[in-house]
């Protein structure tokens, strides 16, 4: 069987495959998730199969989420976007096992952006913002599928908004139930200054945090001077 550079997967031009078996190979390792293509790119590499946009359309069934600008406005009309992959549909078995479409509808999208507050929920960078690290080209955000383990022990799917960098580090299951259980040990202060982040949809500084801050950066003499005037006070 043909390997492809470095990847250990089968190489997308095996002509064994199907198409759609080497259309989801070919973005696998050609395009890469978060990675953005257009519909001319896919039938340039595919000029021997004649509906390969249906077939990639087709790995929806098996889970893969390909975004077009109706799902993500920031995409021109002509472009796609390879936003999660689905069933290993390479292997034996796996491609017959097609689940249920699981689509999401732009209504369904926009309630997600709009309850997440249109923010990558893992580093909060917003739609259409350059990234701080001077990475080239702005976000742009998806839906990605959490797996969360509920306090009850059992597991379901959740949708959360991320950016194309996070959403590889979302394939991990949250434990709610571990979080819950954390939640309970805090004592009633630190529950009031939680719930007032939550309300806010962010972390706000208290005084002792802000001074703290400003504390660990002066010199010894200057921390003698506010050590003292802390004592001077119990």
């Amino acid at each position: 069987m043909t390997i492809s550079n470095g990847s250990g997967l089968p190489s997308w031009q095996n002509p064994k495959f199907g198409a759609k078996i080497r259309a989801a190979l070919w973005l696998e390792t050609q395009v890469g998730v978060g990675g953005v293509f257009t519909k001319a790119e896919l039938r340039q590499a595919f000029p021997d199969v004649a509906q390969i946009d249906r077939r990639v359309r087709e790995l929806r069934d098996h889970n893969w989420q390909i975004d077009t600008h109706r799902e993500d406005p920031a995409l021109k009309q002509q472009e796609q976007k390879y936003v999660t992959r689905g069933a290993e549909i390479w292997l034996p078995g796996q491609a017959a096992a097609a689940k249920q479409k699981t689509t999401l509808t732009s209504t369904q999208r926009a309630k997600v952006w709009s309850d997440d507050s249109f923010l990558c929920r893992t580093c909060g960078i917003g739609v259409g913002e350059k990234y701080p690290d001077g990475s080239s080209g702005t976000s742009q955000l998806a839906i990605a599928r959490r797996k969360v383990l509920l306090a009850d022990g059992t597991t379901e799917e959740q949708l959360v908004t991320v950016c194309g960098k996070c959403v590889a580090s979302n394939s991990s299951t949250v434990d709610l139930g571990a979080l819950l259980a954390e939640v309970a040990l805090l004592s009633p202060i630190e529950k009031g200054a939680l719930s007032s982040w939550i309300e806010a949809g962010q972390r706000t500084r208290g005084a002792l945090e802000k001074v703290w801050g400003v504390l660990q950066t002066l010199p010894e003499p200057s921390r003698q001077a506010v050590r003292a005037a802390v004592r001077l006070d119990q």
